[in-house]
């Protein structure tokens, strides 16, 4: 038993590392967009592409990736994700061209998910359900983590002029991460398992109880990338005129994740699922409408609400997903991965063509009628789960 609960350490221990190392690396730029703006001599949506072009890859990848963890060890392909996307941090960090950063940040983009989405299926499939739980726990704090990491990186742990030096030390970190975790998990004995998984991926999407759900990870992602890409530029101009280091300082808000994901599955295990995404919803669009008020300490509480409203729905979303699945459940959550990315995309671009039109208020008013999916998407559950258990009452 002490064997194995030292695996399990050492394991987690394993995935926290490069879990976080991978997330960072997409979140370095969007604390110092402003100062990429001047920089480079562009707009505020050109340089949101730093980001976007990352979370488009991802989606563009994910599934490609995670049909090839079932057929190629896994330790390869952490290599030589890892090394692409360290090799392009240092282009990144080196160029002068601002349309060739946007390009190596979309093929980093593209090999994240050989760090991310090879690492969840592999250890889907190689350890016995006790164990996975316990690892996965670990693997979605990290998400968090890396989330808030990169953040800090890029304009807070290193001055915002010297964003360059950023991409190199989020490089360094994760070329160690991979070569640690390419190490240990090529050595990791494995547990296979065998499962029905009769959907295909179109058959997912053409059940109308399914795609509501994948909807919702569009339209949730779509309107939380937007608030966090364009709120920098909001709070750096007038009436505000907040210094890089201050606006990098309200992210961490985000921290509020790492207690919300398992808050909110206590509260859907009590309420609903349905109950806890509307009401993440209703939170959601209240917190971001806040944020209009030209006040700091609204301003931060506004990004405490948002982040909590956010994944109450995400947290929510994922329950209501797998209680749905009897098989399948490793597809359904490849399609819900792919279109929560993919909405992230989106909205970076089109909240990007609000912000030209009419700054922070036009994005507050797009995100706030992308908010209604899952506010509407959660009364459907809600009234769902109350015919579910009306005979039992």
């Amino acid at each position: 038993m002490t064997t194995q609960n030292n695996n399990t350490f050492t394991l987690q221990a394993v995935v926290f590392f490069l879990v976080t190392a991978a997330f960072t690396t997409i979140y370095i730029t969007q604390p110092v967009l402003p100062v990429l703006r001047d920089e480079f001599n562009s707009d505020a949506f050109t340089v949101s592409l730093t980001v976007s072009a990352v979370i488009l890859g991802m989606a563009v990848a994910n599934m490609p990736f995670g049909t090839l963890a079932d057929r190629v060890p896994v330790h390869r392909i952490l290599l030589v994700g890892g090394i692409v996307v360290c090799v392009c941090s240092l282009l990144a960090a080196a160029t002068y061209n601002l349309w060739l950063m946007v390009g190596v940040r979309f093929v980093q983009g593209l090999f994240i998910p050989a760090l991310t989405t090879c690492l969840a299926a592999y250890l889907a499939r190689t350890l016995p359900v006790e164990r996975l739980n316990v690892v996965m726990g670990t693997y979605v704090s990290a998400t968090v983590t890396g989330g808030l990491g990169g953040r800090l990186l890029g304009g807070w742990l290193h001055p915002p002029a010297h964003w360059r030096y950023a991409f190199v030390t989020a490089a360094v970190m994760l070329f160690i991460a991979t070569v640690i975790a390419a190490k240990q998990l090529r050595e990791a004995p494995p547990h296979p398992r065998h499962s029905a998984d009769p959907l295909g991926f179109f058959q997912l999407i053409a059940k109308p109880d399914l795609l509501r759900i994948f909807i919702v990870a569009f339209a949730s992602f779509f309107v939380f990338s937007s608030v966090f890409n364009y709120l920098p530029f909001f709070l750096s101009g007038p009436p505000l005129n907040l210094k890089t280091e201050y606006i990098t300082a309200l992210y961490l808000t985000y921290i509020i994740g790492i207690f919300m994901g398992p808050l909110a599955g206590g509260l859907s295990n009590r309420l609903g699922n349905g109950l806890t995404m509307a009401g993440g919803a209703g939170l959601f669009a209240l917190s971001l409408s806040i944020s209009l008020i030209p006040s700091l300490p609204l301003v931060a509480v506004s990004l405490a609400g948002v982040c909590a409203g956010y994944f109450a729905i995400h947290a929510s979303a994922i329950g209501a997903l797998n209680r749905k699945m009897t098989s399948g459940r490793g597809r359904a959550n490849a399609m819900y991965v792919l279109f929560y990315y993919v909405g992230g995309s989106a909205g970076i671009t089109l909240c990007g063509y609000a912000y030209a039109s009419g700054q922070w208020r036009a994005v507050v008013i797009t995100c706030l009628f992308a908010l209604t999916i899952p506010l509407v998407t959660g009364i459907i559950e809600h009234k769902i789960e109350r015919r579910r258990l009306s005979p039992n009452m």
